[in-house]
């Protein structure tokens, strides 16, 4: 229950080191932050591809189709395309140019996936056979995520899409 926090706080904390050893890129919380996000995030989104009962300690993708909503039409490829969307993300955050864009997304992502977490945690969804995660704690976990997507966007650049820089023409 508790090793997406435990991913997402062992690779920010790591990244940080990092920057504390003299690595530039990871100097600051929010950037260390971002790519703590992104290593996260590329381990939820397997979950959407890898098929349920792997040897992989984690759910599958009819674990993931479970947890959707039945007003959701096409479940299996709406967890696939979050899948993508999540792998998307996780790249956006790693990109400076990219990241402010990729933090609101991703919070927007979560919030919008969120009633499928109170729909797996009301209905006892399990995952690879394990007991269904609660409601107390998925909500929290939640709201974990989309403050940390959006911590990570604090000191990038501000654009939806980047924008080619123009050089001077000479005349």
């Amino acid at each position: 229950m508790f090793l997406t926090v435990i991913v997402l706080v062992v690779a920010v904390l790591g990244f940080r080191l990092l920057g504390a050893l003299g690595v530039g890129r990871f100097a600051s919380w929010p950037v260390s932050a971002a790519h703590g996000m992104a290593v996260l995030l590329v381990v939820t989104a397997s979950a959407h591809f890898v098929p349920s009962g792997s040897p992989l300690p984690m759910p599958g993708h009819a674990d993931m189709v479970a947890m959707v909503p039945p007003f959701v039409p096409f479940p299996s490829a709406v967890v696939y395309l979050t899948g993508v969307l999540e792998l998307l993300g996780a790249a956006g955050l790693l990109l400076a140019r990219t990241r402010w864009a990729a933090g609101f997304a991703l919070a927007a992502l979560f919030v919008a996936m969120f009633p499928a977490n109170v729909h797996a945690a009301l209905a006892g969804v399990s995952f690879a056979g394990g007991e269904a995660t609660p409601l107390w704690f998925r909500t929290p976990e939640q709201v974990l995520f989309i403050a940390v997507a959006l911590w990570a966007t604090r000191g990038a650049e501000r654009a939806l899409l980047p924008v080619p820089r123009r050089r001077p023409v000479a005349g």
